[in-house]
């Protein structure tokens, strides 16, 4: 099994390319099934989770080709079988946004319950109950959820109890297709949502409100052919902003986005790291000391729940106290007890954590939880003094392309063995 070795101790100086953003690609590749397409998307990262997502939409009768030297997905083709099964959809929670698509275009599916990160229960009821208000009717046996609409799904005005990204997407890809007007009310706002709805709209959709918390979606007959570029990953930005932080150094983070990052970038500010705009994208440089701050984690424009343990790693070496509140997911703090074994001071009770900054940490074997727990052991390791081997790195793969790569490039001693 891969592990990665890291010396730290480097500040990082250079460029990193940041890719597309998996969040938005994985939505996206899901709306390939609304249309024969083809549906060209640009700016494809090369992903385990994008393979995983590219095995489902293959299995269900489509044809998806990823030029990856030219960074390029082309789906198309109609969907034959309306089974997402287990073994594929256990991988990846995202295997779920394949149902709205399913049922507004083909009027069933079979979908398992889905898997993934082992970070909190994440139900699916708010996708199951926003396509019941459209008209599905749903059984639920042997760990799938089997709808079925023969008339096809009607508009309908769903109002979120919380805001829920996966939800959102779903919905606003089946209320596409569905007759009449649907209105998502308290709708989630981060960008691949809007990225999303972008898309959707090359390809003939009628939405209003992209960017707010209500959507409004006429529905059409059918969706077709279009060509969409995908947008960074704002996760794979913020967590080489913090890397440049953890280091001391300066890093420019091309094709990144401000507008993207929402409070990441105010906090990152708030703790001595400074953040500019520049044309090639945005420039990350810490000179000085750094100093703690508080978090707590919320839905976009607020601190984003997949750059917290990125966050709580640049807080071990931070001058002063941070408390960091997780309010998304009720498992999220895996990360806690190996930065701890790395030297750092962390208390943690529910879901609120006290990180006390120590003048440094110290190499050590430590094991990957989580895609982003994982990642917030390497920036730890580029920060600790001596060797740190991080295992269970398979998970780094579902994000991060070319993570030892990009990080190499630009001064820190880190390998894949």
């Amino acid at each position: 099994m891969d592990r990665i070795r890291i010396r730290g101790g480097k500040p990082l100086s250079g460029n990193i390319p940041i890719g597309g953003a998996k969040n938005a690609t994985l939505p996206l590749m899901a709306a390939g099934l609304l249309s024969d397409g083809p549906l060209t998307l640009e700016n494809a990262p090369d992903l385990a989770d994008i393979a995983t997502m590219r095995a489902l939409l293959v299995q269900h009768g489509m044809k998806v080709e990823h030029d990856k030297a030219q960074r390029r997905l082309v789906l198309s083709g109609a969907a034959e079988n309306l089974e997402a099964p287990y073994d594929l959809v256990r991988k990846m929670r995202a295997s779920v946004l394949v149902m709205g698509p399913l049922v507004a275009r083909f009027g069933e599916a079979r979908v398992s319950l889905p898997g993934g990160c082992a970070i909190g229960t994440r139900p699916v009821d708010l996708h199951i109950k926003g396509l019941e208000q459209m008209g599905a009717v749903f059984d639920l046996e042997g760990g799938y959820m089997h709808a079925k609409a023969p008339g096809g799904l009607r508009g309908a005005t769903i109002i979120f109890p919380q805001v829920s990204v996966g939800a959102t997407e779903n919905l606003l890809m089946a209320a596409t297709l569905a007759e009449g007007t649907t209105e998502l009310v308290n709708a989630a706002r981060e960008p691949e949502i809007g990225d999303l709805a972008m898309c959707l709209m090359r390809m003939g959709a009628r939405i209003e409100g992209i960017g707010t918390d209500r959507l409004v979606v006429e529905g059409v007959k059918r969706l077709g052919a279009a060509t969409h570029p995908i947008i960074p990953d704002r996760i794979e930005a913020g967590t080489y902003a913090c890397a440049a932080a953890i280091t001391g150094g300066t890093v420019l983070l091309e094709g990144a986005r401000m507008v993207d990052l929402g409070a990441v970038v105010r906090t990152l500010r708030e703790c001595g790291v400074d953040v500019a705009e520049e044309t090639e994208g945005l420039r990350i440089t810490r000179k000085n000391g750094l100093r703690g701050a508080d978090v707590m984690t919320e839905p976009f424009p607020g601190f984003a729940t997949d750059m917290q343990a990125q966050f709580m790693a640049l807080m071990c070496v931070a001058e002063g106290a941070s408390m960091i509140t997780e309010t998304i997911f009720e498992n999220r703090f895996m990360h806690v007890p190996e930065l701890t074994r790395m030297g750092a001071r962390i208390k943690y009770h529910g879901q609120s954590a006290i990180v006390r900054g120590v003048p440094k940490l110290s190499g050590a074997p430590v094991m990957a939880t989580d895609l982003r727990a994982s990642v917030s052991l390497v920036l730890a390791g580029l920060a600790a003094q001596g060797e740190t081997i991080v295992n269970r790195v398979y998970h780094l793969d579902r994000g991060y392309e070319s993570l030892e790569r990009k990080l190499s490039a630009v001064g820190a001693e880190i390998e894949r063995v």
